[in-house]
């Protein structure tokens, strides 16, 4: 746009090429090449034949990844998302063995993970003086009571005749077909955040909702469609999650919601709402992926593993807040 001086005004910020390559998602790149040459020093076994190998089980937990890191954009959160994969894969096992077709499996699956996240989103919206943290523990312990219920005395479920998880469990090529939906998902939920209208809303939510409200933003539907889309995520995570390992028990998806939580995180996502790129979770995503075959290829154990995840997402939280400490004092100085 050009000003009475005759001089053009950029309408989007000129950011210097050195802050561009700074950013933190380059950041992420690095790291996550850093990873893969640890793990290759580290783990003789550590290669893309055996990293695709064990990869679906992984794969399954970034599914809720993204419909998580809508919600903390929204400066909100939700900690049921474990229990609703466990209800779903309990459904899903439970519903296979009565010999429903696996079309109708399928629809179920998503059916029940759809309504769980439906219930998360109406309590969240209609009882806002609730923090959702609350309100996610509640319905995270009445989730896998009824998981358990389900499952009886035995704790668990083995899918009989496993002929239509298989579909969820081919290959093209070394890449299981989870790696497919899981890029063209992440593609979709980018596109949003960044370039639709809805993406907008997220963030304007998530740095001021009252404002939003009076912007003419409807910030209660906003905020139930980003729960009930964690649900049907949950859904679709608990049909890869059970054709990966078979079936459910009362374990399945435990721990989910920390893990979802901490690759958005990692990846910039702001939990006090309104900051961070998806683009940063989903490589994130892949970094810890990655991490956690190659140390699992090396027998560490597992609380280890957790350790060091652990570090990197503290040591992720502290760096952007140092670096902003930084300029302050720069500018003050």
């Amino acid at each position: 746009m050009a000003g009475k001086s005759g001089r053009t005004i950029a309408a989007t910020e000129n950011k210097p090429l050195a802050s561009r390559l700074l950013n933190w998602e380059s950041m992420l790149v690095v790291l996550l090449v850093l990873v893969n040459i640890i793990c290759i020093g580290i783990s003789p076994v550590y290669n893309a034949t055996n990293l695709l190998r064990e990869s679906p089980k992984y794969l399954a937990e970034i599914f809720l990844l993204f419909p998580m890191a809508f919600i903390l954009l929204l400066g909100e959160i939700d900690i049921s998302v474990g229990s609703i994969v466990c209800l779903c894969a309990t459904t899903a096992g439970m519903a296979s063995n009565l010999k429903i077709p696996f079309v109708g499996v399928f629809l179920l699956t998503l059916l029940v993970g759809l309504a769980c996240g439906a219930i998360n989103g109406l309590l969240a919206v209609e009882f806002r003086e609730l923090p959702t943290m609350i309100i996610t523990l509640g319905t995270q312990i009445i989730y896998r009571g009824i998981a358990e219920l389900m499952l009886g005395e035995g704790g668990s479920v083995s899918i009989k005749d496993f002929r239509g998880f298989k579909v969820l469990s081919t290959k093209v090529g070394p890449f299981p077909i989870s790696f497919f939906l899981v890029v063209l998902t992440g593609i979709v939920f980018i596109i949003v955040a960044s370039r639709m209208n809805y993406g907008r809303k997220l963030y304007a939510i998530g740095s001021n909702a009252r404002t939003s409200f009076y912007s003419g933003i409807k910030v209660k539907r906003t905020i139930f469609i980003a729960y009930a889309l964690m649900g049907l995520f949950s859904g679709l995570a608990a049909l890869f999650l059970t054709a990966a390992t078979y079936g459910a028990n009362t374990t399945t998806g435990k721990g989910f919601e920390m893990d979802a939580i901490a690759m958005a995180v990692f990846g910039g996502v702001s939990t006090t709402g309104g900051k961070g790129k998806i683009l940063g979770a989903f490589i994130a995503a892949f970094t810890i992926l990655c991490l956690r075959v190659g140390l699992g290829q090396k027998n560490l154990n597992s609380q280890i593993i957790l350790i060091i995840i652990g570090i990197l997402l503290i040591v992720s939280v502290l760096i952007p807040n140092i670096s902003g400490g930084f300029k302050v004092r720069r500018k003050q100085a």
